[in-house]
């Protein structure tokens, strides 16, 4: 079947050093851009992380750290690999909870303008989830009948990932053919997250609110009123660089607000002020 897309969809996987967020790199990326007309074009990349490939997850991927040392760095590809993507959505397989928050880290860390404001964003696995509760693998089998025999291989993974989302569009009435109903559907937060690692999200007053720890549901301006302190732990603690963010820019934003309800109420002060002089200077004649 063919997805009813009005802009390039970009189903991807990352092979990464580890499953730290904040910490870990990217040491292979494959991409599958899929245009509104059907038009398929593949991306992939080994990359040098500048770091230690655990033996974890080499174990799991099958890529150590001689096959990445003399491979390009992230750096090296930012240009690159945000040129293929462009303007298009992204969709992946956990993504929403790993792939797409490590992989903004990544342009975060070599200060590339990469945009993530204005995509959708489709997790298949979350949609999976919620329909049938396994794994890519059994995914696989289940909806496509095939066996994934080369799992872990970002290349296998990302068409992988793409053969299960047309298969869910054909099997579920309910899941319509549509990316803002699949961004919607596959987010399983009823807040809307506003950072991809979901520390930081939006409550239905549309304000941002803490997604985690002991101030979970609390606005982000209560807290800042109430412990001033914890916007700067958060700050210096181990939190991914787009979560530190968006913390920042709320925080500008609340700034700038409690700044203009300062400059309001010192003209309200002003006009009181100089209502009073006026009475005055008629009670008096002058």
């Amino acid at each position: 079947m063919k997805l009813n897309i009005q802009k390039p969809l970009a189903i991807f996987d990352l092979e990464t050093t580890g499953l730290d967020i904040s910490a870990d790199r990217i040491v292979e990326i494959a991409i599958l851009k899929v245009s509104p007309d059907g038009k398929e074009e593949k991306y992939e990349k080994r990359i040098n992380p500048e770091m230690n490939i655990s033996g974890e997850s080499t174990s799991i991927h099958g890529i150590s750290n001689a096959d990445v040392k003399d491979c390009p760095t992230f750096s090296e590809l930012a240009d690159e690999i945000a040129t293929f993507i462009g303007e298009a959505d992204l969709a992946g397989f956990n993504s929403n909870k790993f792939d797409i928050p490590l992989l903004a880290e990544e342009f975060l860390r070599v200060k590339h303008p990469f945009k993530t404001g204005e995509r959708k964003f489709i997790d298949v696995q979350n949609i999976f989830h919620k329909m049938e509760q396994r794994t890519l693998v059994a995914a696989y089998k289940f909806y496509c009948d095939k066996d994934l025999t080369n799992a872990h291989s970002a290349d296998a993974d990302v068409i992988a990932t793409y053969e299960v989302l047309k298969a869910q569009i054909e099997r579920y009435e309910e899941v319509e053919n549509d990316v803002s109903f699949l961004a919607e559907f596959s987010t399983q937060n009823k807040n809307k997250i506003l950072d991809f690692a979901g520390r930081i999200a939006q409550n239905e007053n549309g304000e941002a609110i803490y997604n985690f720890g002991k101030h979970k549901g609390k606005t982000i301006a209560e807290i800042a009123e109430s412990e001033p302190g914890y916007y700067g732990w958060m700050l210096n603690g181990n939190f991914p660089r787009y979560t530190k963010a968006v913390l920042k820019q709320e925080m500008e934003s609340i700034k700038a607000k409690r700044q203009e309800q300062k400059k309001i109420q010192a003209e309200k002060e002003a006009e009181k002020m100089e209502n009073k002089i006026e009475a005055l200077k008629s009670k008096f004649g002058k």
